[in-house]
């Protein structure tokens, strides 16, 4: 996906094939949504859609993940050259009312230049209405909370954290299957595409906003868990030795973060991700080299 703050680390990091001279920001890893299918690479069932998959073939594929009009689960890699938009995303209450989707979100940062840094909630406590001010008066952002990020952090962000992606950043997003996005700052840039400013939603993002989300910290965790949440739970494993991705009759999702590894006899490098089919039989993870660490993404049964 091309986006005027994206950048090349997906290709020189990642080794993603890139079209020429486009500033790519978002690879699509595992998508069903409208606009956007991931599609199954090769087996029985090639050609098909991850649509068609959570349609057609749920239990096989998915064992007792909830059943939603769509796959629940949206997973990307974020290449930030640039700073991304102060934006939110609505919480479960207020999506509806507003005729958007909600998102909450989970980051962990692959990579990032030595000054990276997310911009996560409020500084100090703050009122709707001088919030409002600010953003009219052009300086918002200094009433946003800053974290410095290294290589290894992760952060979940709840529907109606304020946010923005700072520059240096390469980000695997998993997130709710959402597209609804609030801008309120995009720091007085315009679009190449249109030579004008991006649209801002600075109504509807006042009526998301967590007014009270001070100093949002990242994940601490001394263990393999990242988070444990009713929309995902999502480990980081080093894998000596093989190990099952899941037992048998849960799917699962796997990002080579690092290292190699092979699946079901197919390998795979870092910044490759795939869904592992509740049941599948050969389903270990085996590491084709030191160091090997991958995100393992689990969904909820129903």
């Amino acid at each position: 996906m091309e986006r005027i703050w994206g950048g090349r680390k997906l290709a020189e990091l990642f080794g993603k094939n890139l079209p020429a001279n486009r500033r790519i920001g978002e690879s699509w890893e595992i998508v069903d949504r409208p606009e956007a299918q991931s599609m199954v690479a090769n087996g029985a069932l090639r050609g098909k859609t991850l649509h068609e998959l959570w349609t057609e073939h749920h239990d096989e594929v998915f064992g007792d993940v909830r059943y939603t009009p769509r796959f629940p689960l949206l997973i990307k890699i974020l290449d930030a050259q640039e700073k991304l938009s102060l934006q939110v995303h609505p919480s479960e209450t207020v999506a509806s009312k507003l005729e958007g989707e909600p998102k909450s979100e989970f980051w962990y940062v692959a990579a990032a230049d030595p000054d990276a840094e997310l911009f996560l909630g409020f500084r100090e406590p703050i009122t709707h209405n001088r919030f409002e001010e600010s953003v009219r008066e052009g300086t918002v952002i200094d009433h946003v909370h800053r974290i410095a990020v290294h290589a290894g952090d992760a952060v979940f962000l709840p529907g109606g954290r304020l946010h923005a992606v700072g520059a240096g950043n390469l980000l695997i997003e998993v997130q709710q299957n959402s597209d609804t996005t609030y801008r309120v700052f995009d720091w007085n840039r315009t679009d190449p595409a249109t030579d004008k400013p991006r649209e801002l939603h600075v109504e509807q993002a006042l009526q998301c906003i967590d007014f009270e989300d001070l100093e949002p910290k990242l994940i601490e965790s001394d263990c393999e868990l990242l988070i444990s949440h009713s929309l995902f739970e999502i480990r980081k494993w080093t894998l000596d030795s093989p190990r099952e991705a899941a037992p048998f009759g849960d799917c699962a999702i796997v990002c080579c973060l690092t290292g190699n590894l092979s699946c079901a006899n197919i390998d795979f490098a870092p910044g490759e991700t795939f869904l592992v089919p509740a049941h599948l039989q050969n389903r270990q993870l085996k590491p084709l080299a030191r160091n090997t660490t991958v995100l393992r993404v689990t969904i909820p049964k129903r």
